[in-house]
Formats: C-alpha cells, sequence, structure tokens
C-alpha cells in the first residue's frame, strides 16, 4: 500500500521505505507482525577494569621513572626536602661520581661485552636447533622439543651449587670467561623455545624451492631461512641482551674482585659502600639510570620489531 499511495501522489515509483523488506519485494519481518530486534554492544566490565588496571600500572611506572630521573640530578638534601620539586640546577656531579669513582664505567664495559657476546652466541647455538625443531617429522621431535621447554622451569637458584662447583675445578671462578659461558648456557631453551614456534611459521615451500634449485639444507637454512627469520632472531636476541645485561644473582655468585663486577653488582657494592662513607642517593640513583637507561633506550628503538617476532612465534 506504501508504494501505490507514492505512486498516486508523485506518480514515480519511490523505493520502499521499510527496512524489513529486502530485495525482491519480499517481507523478512518476524511472524507475528514483530519489528526486528536491534542489538545493543555493552561495555564488558572485565576487558573495562583490565584497561584500568594496564593505565595505573603504566602510569605508576612513568612517576616511578620520573622520580628516579630528578632525584638524580638533586643532592641528598634536595631529595628529602622536596622529593617531587623539580631541581634548581641540574647536579651532573652524581653521574660523573658514579660513573668514574664508584665504577659504573668498568662495569658498563664489562657487562655490555658479557651481554652482546654471549646474546650472538646463544643465538649462534639455538638457530640451527629451532631450525631443525621446526623441520623434522619424526617421532623424537616432540621429546625434543619438550626437553628443550623443560630448562625454562629449571629455577637458577637450583643451579648454582652444580655450576659453582664446575666452575670451581676448571679455574672459571671470578672469571668473565667463566660466567659468559653460564649465560649462554642458560639462555638456550628460551631461545630455542621461542625460535622453533617462528620457524614454524615460515612456509616450507620456499625451502623446496631451494631445494629443486639443488641448494643443500645448510645453504638453504643459511641463505633462506634466516633471512626470512630476521624478526624472529632480532626478537629473541634483545631479550637475551636485556635478561643479561639486569642479571645479578650469577654475578654475585661468580664474580669477587671489584674489576670484574658487572653493572648490578657495581650498583650493589654502591649501596654497601654508603653505610660507611655516608648517604649519597643522588648518585645511587644516578647509578640506577646508567643501568635502565641504555636497555630502555634499546627496547624504545625495536619494540615493534620484539612485539611482531613474539606475536609470530606464538602463532603457532
Amino acid at each position: 500500500m506504501n508504494s501505490e499511495n507514492s505512486i498516486a501522489q508523485t506518480g514515480v515509483l519511490q523505493p520502499h521505505s521499510d527496512p524489513a523488506v529486502v530485495r525482491g519485494g519480499r517481507d523478512r519481518r518476524p511472524s507475528g507482525g514483530q519489528s526486528p530486534r536491534v542489538r545493543t554492544t555493552r561495555a564488558d566490565p572485565i576487558r573495562t577494569l583490565g584497561r584500568v588496571l594496564v593505565w595505573a600500572f603504566v602510569t605508576f611506572n612513568l612517576l616511578v621513572f620520573a622520580f628516579l630521573i630528578l632525584s638524580s640530578f638533586k643532592t641528598t638534601t634536595d631529595i628529602f626536602r622536596a622529593p617531587w620539586g623539580i631541581p634548581g640546577s641540574l647536579n651532573f656531579a652524581n653521574w660523573t661520581n658514579a660513573w668514574n669513582e664508584s665504577g659504573f664505567a668498568r662495569a658498563t664495559l664489562n657487562t655490555a661485552g658479557l651481554a652482546l657476546g654471549a646474546s650472538f652466541c646463544t643465538l649462534a647455538v639455538s638457530a640451527p636447533a629451532a631450525y631443525v625443531l621446526s623441520r623434522i617429522r619424526t617421532r623424537s621431535a616432540g621429546p625434543l622439543s619438550v626437553f628443550f621447554a623443560l630448562g625454562l622451569g629449571i629455577p637458577a637458584q637450583v643451579t648454582v651449587i652444580p655450576l659453582f662447583e664446575m666452575m670451581s675445578r676448571v679455574g672459571l671462578v671470578n672469571s668473565l670467561l667463566g660466567l659468559f659461558i653460564i649465560y649462554t648456557a642458560t639462555h638456550v631453551p628460551f631461545t630455542v623455545f621461542l625460535l622453533t614456534g617462528f620457524m614454524r611459521s615460515l612456509p616450507r615451500e620456499i625451502e623446496e624451492a631451494a631445494a629443486i634449485d639443488g641448494a643443500s639444507p645448510f645453504r638453504s637454512f643459511w641463505q633462506v631461512m634466516l633471512p626470512l627469520a630476521r624478526s624472529g632472531l632480532v626478537t629473541v636476541l634483545i631479550l637475551n641482551i636485556i635478561s643479561m645485561w639486569n642479571e645479578t644473582l650469577l654475578g654475585i655468585v661468580f664474580l669477587q674482585t671489584v674489576e670484574k663486577y658487572t653493572v648490578s653488582l657495581a650498583l650493589l657494592n654502591f649501596l654497601s659502600s654508603m653505610q660507611f662513607s655516608g648517604a649519597d642517593y643522588g648518585g645511587l640513583f644516578a647509578g640506577v639510570c646508567i643501568l635502565v637507561l641504555p636497555m630502555l633506550a634499546l627496547y624504545l628503538w625495536l619494540w615493534r620489531r620484539i612485539i611482531e617476532g613474539i606475536t609470530l612465534g606464538a602463532g603457532k
């Protein structure tokens, strides 16, 4: 009737205004003359609560970081007088004292050498193992993957005494080389586990095409798969560097002289020396900045690549 009235009034056939009538002139309204229900979206309270907690956590960390930076440029008196106040003048003496007199310069070089060298060595050992585990189709693939995954569940405290006994017998206690070997060995399970999942996401057709062209398995791995796995390699490399940079327990056990301390041990040594030389919280906060800022800058530089590698690796 609506169409007939429209034709009678205007002389032109108007499109049907009833949304329940679709193409073909069929009435798709529910039986009984009821109009279709309109779906309404409600905010999920759990998701809303999760967002609030995440933003609260982020805000708390930003406030702590701001307090850390501000305090590193203050004297101890100013820190207690106005903890959140902006310093009237930047006191760079805290940074120079922490860097030169407290041993942070040598400790930073020791830590950088250990973290970079052990991370690359771990990657060189773990990448071929992860490639093999992601490609073999035998019954041994599952147990081997579980074997590496079990290494993730062993606490570091459990391995300290056996490792110390082994390193004592070969004369590698209080040696950066001994700590280098331990860092490499303890990070292999995590690296293999993450890279195995990432390499499983890479297409097999590319390897098959390389094999048809006459490439050996080693050449396919070196020239084909490694470039494709660049995101995963960078991700696990950065995560290992951050982990080794912040490591403290093994350094306390195996390093005994100040000349071989890492950054975290230099910070602990500086804190303990305050009991005898007097409180220097400005220098202490400057030392914390020396420990935190390099890894923070590294993560901010490569955070997209890190998230991409973890996401792709977790998808398989």
